[in-house]
């Protein structure tokens, strides 16, 4: 060769590396690229950077230092770089600093591109969640409860001490600020509490070298021991807020149980819990959850959904763990099609024969406001009591009971309890359910709840399957939610590269087909037609 081939030559048409820059250069990233207000050293340009964080994410590279070896080494990293050579450390930065405000506008552009080219019809929505172990030690963990129960034992031996060191003071006759104990009484003694304590001694002390040993002993116990492990309590409970548990090493994490571990019940580890909803195998929206329940996230990610896109789709579709009173009141105040499972839907739809007669058992009267049981014996009302839900949701349950279920032929089918069987009823939730149950069953329903099998947990399978992403290698909510962020734009872009190589080659298969069967003429007009409209 007289003269050396241009890389664009090696790069195939079609490659995911000519979408991911083609899409990126399309959309608007004008407030990233604000982020550099000049001076000092130049810059490299950050559409470039993102550039190529999202194709090293399509290729399951995922660490700054091998991104940094592959543009190197790597003939589709160099022509996507311009010939740049960023180190790692100017990938880390950019992608934990930079990125961080703006992660979610970048996906929604991307997005709306796909909407605008009816990629996407943003109809309906399948949703499901994960758990992704956090970076962070397995074994780091610190409970709430623990916390609690160390924090009220400490305060216990701190009322004792305050005791003992009052005794001491009042015995020398002398005036030290300590305070009464009963000034204490239906309050926690905190930390700054102790540390004015300390310096009021402390005063004193340099002033009186006669004082009394036992005081300073005393004081010291409280200072090295007391005041600190009050500090690192409340700290803890500051850190831990409503959460049952976080880790040391990653403050945001909370402890879950990890399916990928193949055990029954699985290891606790430090993780999050990620919710996506899918169309066609697109994510059209995600988010990052620090409770491991998936019946509290349905509405922040819907809201978090709606804030980003404008609107929300017109079905969504999930399963059982999002069937709650909450999330069933919601879909229907925002007037959503609700293809929502519940916990028991599975038995009812197969009435399926259980030991203990359910709920379902039982038959309502109206006019008496009774139910009655299998074997005729009436349920009456006792009373009402109100609960609230994790997110702080009010809802009503009634109880009703038969008084003679002693003597009753079928109580062991019934109940296995030592007292008569008490029903409670949420009628609002009851009711919620039994719609459920005609949308799910309806030949619409029936055929979204056996796609979203196929839709949403497929791409979890491609994500943590194929692409190996099952640990984040950035710590803390903000920068958890940069990572995947670009898995999210990455896994649509690849998503993206596949249809259009798929639909390349089924034009190119038509146009053989129609050489082959039609005459020279005609194929040319046919040819240039689809040529000029692609499908």
């Amino acid at each position: 060769m007289v003269l050396p081939s241009s890389i664009m030559t090696l790069i195939p048409e079609n490659h995911v590396v000519r979408v991911v820059n083609d899409i990126i250069d399309s959309i608007d990233v004008s407030a990233l690229v604000e982020k550099y207000h000049g001076g000092g050293r130049s810059a490299y340009n950050p559409k470039m950077l993102l550039k190529v964080l999202v194709y090293a994410y399509t290729q399951k590279v995922y660490s700054g230092r091998n991104i940094a070896k592959q543009l190197k080494e790597n003939i589709y990293y160099m022509w996507i770089a311009g010939h740049e050579k960023p180190d790692f450390r100017t990938i880390n930065r950019f992608r934990s600093e930079k990125l961080g405000n703006e992660i979610d506008n970048i996906f929604s552009n991307i997005l709306m591109f796909l909407m605008e080219k009816e990629y996407i019809k943003y109809e309906n929505y399948f949703l499901d969640g994960t758990k992704i172990e956090a970076n962070a030690r397995k074994f780091s963990f610190v409970w709430s409860k623990s916390t609690n129960r160390y924090s009220e034992s400490l305060q216990e031996k701190i009322k004792v001490l305050l005791k003992d060191i009052k005794e001491v003071t009042d015995s020398e006759n002398k005036e030290y600020g300590i305070k009464d104990l009963e000034e204490y009484e239906g309050r926690e003694i905190t930390s700054e509490d102790l540390s004015e304590i300390s310096e009021n001694i402390n005063k004193h002390l340099s002033d009186d070298k006669n004082l009394d040993k036992e005081l300073k002993k005393k004081k010291k116990i409280l200072d090295d021991d007391y005041l600190p492990r009050a500090k690192k309590y409340e700290e803890y409970k500051k850190i831990a807020g409503k959460r049952n548990s976080f880790s040391k090493t990653d403050h945001d994490a909370t402890f879950m149980r990890m399916k990928e571990d193949h055990m029954k019940n699985g290891h606790l580890k430090p993780g999050y819990n990620i919710q996506i909803g899918t169309e066609n195998q697109f994510i059209l929206g995600y988010t990052i959850h620090q409770k491991p329940s998936d019946s509290t996230t349905l509405i922040p990610h819907l809201n978090h959904l709606e804030s980003q896109i404008g609107k929300l789709p017109e079905n969504i579709i999930a399963d059982a763990g999002y069937g709650s009173h909450e999330n069933y009141s919601y879909l229907k105040e925002k007037e959503l099609g609700a293809y929502v499972k519940y916990n028991t839907w599975f038995k009812d739809i197969k009435g399926k024969n259980t030991k203990i007669w359910n709920k379902n058992s039982f038959i309502y009267d109206s006019k008496t406001d009774e139910y009655i049981c299998p074997n005729g014996e009436r349920l009456t009302y006792q009373h009402t009591r109100k609960q609230k839900t994790d997110n702080g949701y009010l809802q009503e349950i009634k109880y009703y009971q038969y008084d003679n279920c002693y003597d009753c032929m079928m109580k062991d089918k019934c109940t296995r309890g030592q007292f008569s069987r008490m029903l409670g009823v949420n009628a609002p939730l009851e009711e919620y359910k039994r719609i459920a149950r005609v949308n799910l069953c309806s030949e619409k329903g029936t055929k979204l709840r056996k796609r979203r099998c196929a839709d949403v947990e497929a791409v979890f399978g491609l994500i943590k399957g194929n692409g190996a992403f099952r640990r984040f290698l950035l710590r803390g909510m903000k920068k958890v939610n940069i990572e995947w962020g670009l898995i999210s734009i990455a896994h649509n872009l690849k998503r993206l590269s596949e249809m259009i190589s798929s639909l390349a080659k089924l034009n190119k298969m038509l146009l053989y087909l129609l050489k082959l069967y039609t005459n020279k003429k005609r194929g040319t007009q046919v040819e240039n037609l689809l040529m000029s409209r692609p499908l």
